[in-house]
């Protein structure tokens, strides 16, 4: 496996200890083995092992987001916490960008008009600028965008690689990622009212990590 941490020799020996420490004490579980990088990275963010019983990963959905960062998409989120959390230098190695439109004047002024969330208008932005097909979306804030996203899927054929529905919160955050799960495309899903921008950003770093394995094979194992 390239490695694609930006650590020291001494960072790389701890965070391999805090994996090693999490499988040990995460015990037996039936993901498969990638499944299980996105979950594990997902409890060494939180420290929170309730995240192995939370987690709702499509089959499907560890190969469309590998398939997805090789291919150079963008990777659409909800919040620019998110941004900040991922590794521009990961990312730009596959050609990737980042996209965030919640802040944009024409979606504050458009949520304001219509009565809406800046979330909501931010994912309506993003299908008219014609990113969101092929994309990774990951909502990690704000359920409405998750819900948007929803709609936009169902009632406009949007098409994005892959759903990462990870909103923490207590209006609306487990029922936008039940929606999700009742698409047919590849989604990974914090059940619940757990989640939040770190689980997002662990999510993506997982697949990074897990595009970089066996290159010249074209794929991760991820059976």
């Amino acid at each position: 496996m390239n490695d694609m941490r930006q650590m020291t020799e001494k960072g790389r020996a701890i965070e391999d200890r805090s994996f090693a420490i999490i499988d040990e004490e995460a015990g037996a579980h039936e993901f498969p083995p990638a499944e299980w990088q996105i979950v594990r990275r997902v409890i060494h963010a939180t420290a929170d092992f309730e995240f192995k019983s939370l987690m709702r990963v499509h089959p499907r959905a560890a190969a469309a987001g590998i398939r997805a960062l090789r291919s150079g998409c963008p990777v659409i989120v909800d919040v620019k916490m998110i941004t900040a959390g991922l590794s521009e230098e990961r990312l730009a190695a596959y050609g990737c960008t980042v996209r965030s439109f919640i802040s944009d004047a024409d979606v504050i002024a458009d949520a304001k008009k219509g009565g809406t969330t800046r979330a909501v208008e931010a994912m309506r932005k993003a299908r008219r600028e014609g990113v969101l097909d092929g994309a990774i979306v990951a909502v990690g804030n704000a359920p409405t965008a998750l819900l948007e996203t929803v709609r936009l899927v169902k009632e406009e054929g949007a098409k994005p690689a892959l759903i990462i529905g990870v909103p923490v919160g207590f209006v609306s955050a487990a029922e936008s990622k039940e929606a999700v799960l009742g698409l047919e495309i590849p989604s990974i899903v914090a059940a619940g009212r757990k989640g939040g921008s770190p689980v997002a950003v662990a999510v993506i770093h997982a697949l990074l990590l897990l595009s970089a394995q066996n290159p010249e094979k074209g794929g991760a194992v991820i059976a």
